[in-house]
């Protein structure tokens, strides 16, 4: 029979229990850009699926991603497909066996995160420039 000391304790380390950090962070908005690429990607479907079923569908997707709300969409999935690719380079590196110490691990989550912000607004700067 265990004691009352070890019935309290949770059977495995949660997120109430660690203490935040930023690979921490990186390693859950890996997975939450993960799940928001399958959404976009079928936005993304609903497209192509609008412009070759005719003028008409296409001008409905066309009115609904030119929206205030689907610019705002369209931007949160290019910010979650550089920070998942970024991310996942980092962790292609790592698999490597380099950048695996403390002080390399914090500089690449910072130029992850620098680095996906940075390219999303250039991305979104060149984009209009280019309409």
């Amino acid at each position: 029979m265990a004691n009352a000391r070890s019935d309290r304790r949770p059977l495995s380390p949660h997120l109430q229990i660690w203490r935040w950090t930023l690979p921490l962070a990186l390693s859950i908005t890996h997975r939450i850009t993960g799940a928001a690429l399958y959404l976009g990607t079928a936005l993304l479907v609903w497209w192509l699926v609008a412009a070759a079923i005719g003028p008409d569908q296409f001008e409905i997707a066309r009115n609904v991603f030119s929206s205030w709300l689907g610019l705002i969409i369209l931007f949160g999935f290019s910010w979650a497909l550089i920070q998942h690719l970024l991310g996942g380079l980092r962790h292609l590196v790592w698999d490597t066996g380099h950048g695996l110490d403390l002080p390399t691990v914090f500089a690449s989550g910072w130029a992850v995160t620098v680095g996906a912000i940075i390219l999303t607004i250039l991305l979104w700067i060149i984009g209009f420039m280019a309409v």
